[in-house]
């Protein structure tokens, strides 16, 4: 028999109220933390808050809901009402306090709970949207083989949010996505998480490249005038790279900022940097001759582990098989 919209709507609204059983072991379930005093709030004035963080401001927000702006302020005002709270930071674009965070990540595990106890309700709906933090350079090299047979097989719909390695776990904790590729070992509370395995980086140029700006080795004189490619300003590898190996400070040499992990490659390819790539990302290059090492025996280790909230839907626990299957078998595991 065929669920009403109304009977859907009421267990979703019972989501909201607090299950012990749903309590993660390694520490107190946001379920507890969000229901401590009985505060239910209801699941469209939430869906108003993650749309105005989402759409990055109120009028955009009242687009995606069909609603109107005001009404929109109105919903997040009785949540801040309820939590006696504000729950956004005014700012532009809006940004969740940390009570709002909580709500977020609140929010995220009511939609894939949805997804796991209403899917035979929901066949023939709009697919399940699942966020998910990476790092550019898992994005460039391993990531999309190892969802391939995901995306194959379910209706889902991918929201890649590219972020540096060191900062997408910071994503899961304000509830923006459902699942994190990170360098932390340590999971959040109400998650879990487990080891992928490890991205080596090369320090490579061109061969052309080494003979203009190296043509007496890499010595730490020549590299103050050999330019080097970073991701972003906050993208600190190849500083600690050069620092640890040849005691430059960060800021002694030139460099890009290039927001791609492809244009790394091809800047390295034609000749105009130097720069710390994945090897898993270079191997034809580095066989063919076209790339080369600089620094034979040097190198950067990043140990990657994939956190996601606690309970996992069934969707989510099929992302994380094909994530840790792929991961354990074409990232270094030592």
């Amino acid at each position: 028999m065929e669920a009403s919209p109304t009977n859907v709507t009421r267990r979703r609204l019972r989501y909201m109220q607090p299950d012990t059983k749903l309590c993660h072991s390694a520490g107190k379930s946001i379920y507890q933390e969000q229901t401590t005093a009985m505060k239910r709030p209801d699941y469209r004035t939430l869906q108003a808050l993650d749309a105005v963080i989402r759409e990055r401001g109120f009028e955009r927000a009242a687009q995606k809901l069909c609603i109107t702006q005001s009404a929109v302020s109105q919903r997040i005002k009785q949540l801040e009402n309820m939590f006696g709270q504000p729950l956004l930071v005014r700012t532009v674009p809006p940004r969740p306090t940390e009570q709002g965070q909580k709500l977020l990540a609140l929010l995220r595990q009511v939609e894939l709970l949805e997804e796991e106890w209403l899917g035979d309700e929901q066949t023939g709906s709009t697919p399940l949207l699942l966020s998910l933090a990476v790092n550019a350079d898992s994005l460039a090299t391993w990531l999309l083989p190892a969802l391939a047979p995901v995306l194959a097989d379910s209706p889902i719909r991918l929201n890649l949010q590219v972020e540096d390695e060191t900062r997408t776990q910071e994503r899961l904790r304000r509830g923006e996505v459902v699942g994190a590729v990170s360098i932390q070992h340590q999971a959040l509370p109400s998650c879990l998480v487990d080891k992928l395995g490890a991205l080596d980086y090369l320090f490579v140029s061109s061969k052309p490249f080494a003979e203009k700006y190296f043509p007496n080795g890499v010595t730490r004189s020549a590299l103050l005038k050999a330019p080097v490619v970073a991701f972003d300003h906050l993208d600190d590898m190849h500083q600690a790279f050069l620092q640890q190996n040849f005691d430059l400070p960060p800021g002694s040499v030139p460099c890009h900022i290039v927001n791609s992990s492809e244009a790394f490659v091809q800047l390295a390819r034609q000749g105009t940097t130097c720069c710390m790539i994945p090897h898993l990302q270079i191997e034809k290059e580095l066989a063919s001759g076209e790339l080369i090492d600089l620094t034979p025996g040097l190198f950067q280790r990043r140990m990657l582990y994939w956190h996601r909230f606690a309970p996992e839907s069934r969707m989510m626990r099929k992302v994380t098989d094909a994530l840790l299957d792929y991961g354990h078998k074409v990232l270094r595991q030592d």
